[in-house]
């Protein structure tokens, strides 16, 4: 896994401008965005082989739900947070549990959720 200052971040967001501040966001904090993605089955397909220390998921994406990936993230040992403009009750009972990031995004809290994910893993 890459140091803390140094993650390779998955993003799935379909919201154009949202996903460019988060990328931008995240570079500012010195990770590197691996991918930004905006549709569920392309994502899947990434989170099942892709080089990653960290996602990040819109939890709506075009009308699905973003749990498919994120169970495959869970299977690879990938830690994730949801992302939100509805708050934790949008997350399904199987993901209650992991953490969920309020859009629109403040960076102190961007980047505590993403150490707390990943600090998770390794307790």
């Amino acid at each position: 896994m890459a140091t803390p200052e140094g993650r390779r971040i998955l993003i799935i967001e379909d919201e154009f401008l949202v996903a460019m501040l988060l990328e931008d966001l995240l570079s500012e904090m010195g990770h590197c965005v691996v991918a930004c993605i905006a549709r569920i089955d392309n994502g899947m397909k990434f989170a099942d082989h892709a080089d990653l220390d960290f996602a990040i998921l819109d939890v709506n994406v075009g009308g699905e739900q973003s749990f498919p990936v994120a169970e495959i993230l869970r299977r690879r040992g990938i830690p994730f947070i949801f992302a939100t403009g509805y708050g934790a009750g949008g997350v399904t009972s199987e993901f209650r549990n992991e953490l969920t990031l309020q859009k629109p995004y403040e960076p102190r809290e961007l980047e505590r959720a993403i150490e707390q994910a990943c600090a998770r893993l390794t307790d």
